[in-house]
């Protein structure tokens, strides 16, 4: 399930891409099928070892292209072990909204992209965000939880003032607002209630078989209550004279 939309955010073979807060590794999977060079990078350590684990099994299913590379490690999004201008593309989703110091996080990434890359940057969107934390105190206060809601404008005014260009947005995940709020009102560890559990049914049906109709639904929904919100944007050059 993908959240960064790559026909809007191009990735070309060979680019140097960095997935920061990779989590399961599904965005840098992605990029490793399109010909990428990856590096995920968590602070969760059990994390990394099951990416290390399917980088490996995806090289030995011949699922990448030749020249593709990826590599998992563990790292600090305030402290990326990284020289400047190491990659081509930055993505970080779901991330920033777990982060107190965002501003920190944002000016690491804007450090190691170069001039003139991209960057995807995915949170929570603020009215599906709101409604899950009125029905439920356990869905953000939790060790490592959600911290902050973001509303759009905010979140692309502090990329503009980390020195990022933003070019576009949009919403994603619309089926999936129901299924959280569903899981906020019934107690978000409690998988077993019926409607909880039928809608979930639903979705992995969605994911594994992308049906007209589910994706038409998503479609029409994604404006609306999109449970994401996406936005892409690129670390302009510097001006000839200020790079002298």
């Amino acid at each position: 399930m993908l959240t960064v939309d790559f026909s809007r955010f191009p990735l070309a073979p060979g680019d140097r891409v960095l997935d920061l807060g990779c989590g399961a590794g599904r965005h840098a999977f992605e990029c490793y099928r399109r010909g990428a060079q990856v590096v995920a990078l968590d602070r969760n350590a059990d994390e990394i070892r099951e990416v290390t684990k399917w980088f490996a099994a995806m090289e030995e299913a011949g699922e990448a292209p030749a020249g593709a590379t990826a590599t998992a490690i563990e790292g600090d999004a305030l402290a990326l072990p990284f020289p400047d201008d190491s990659f081509d593309v930055v993505i970080i989703s779901e991330v920033m909204e777990h982060i107190p110091d965002d501003k920190g996080v944002l000016a690491e990434m804007v450090r190691v992209l170069r001039p003139g890359g991209r960057i995807a940057v995915t949170v929570p969107r603020y009215g599906p965000e709101k409604i899950c934390w009125a029905l439920s105190d356990a869905y953000h206060e939790v060790e490592g939880g959600h911290i902050r809601i973001y509303r759009g404008d905010e979140l692309l005014g502090k990329m503009r003032a980390a020195g990022l260009k933003p070019y576009g947005t949009h919403h994603a995940h619309g089926l999936h607002s129901p299924y959280w709020w569903l899981k906020c009102a019934f107690g978000v560890d409690n998988d077993q209630v019926l409607p909880v559990k039928a809608f979930h049914k639903l979705l992995v049906w969605d994911i594994m078989k992308k049906p007209l109709a589910t994706r038409l639904a998503e479609q029409a929904l994604n404006p609306l209550i999109g449970k994401s919100f996406v936005a892409y944007a690129t670390k302009p050059h510097l001006p000839e004279a200020a790079a002298k």
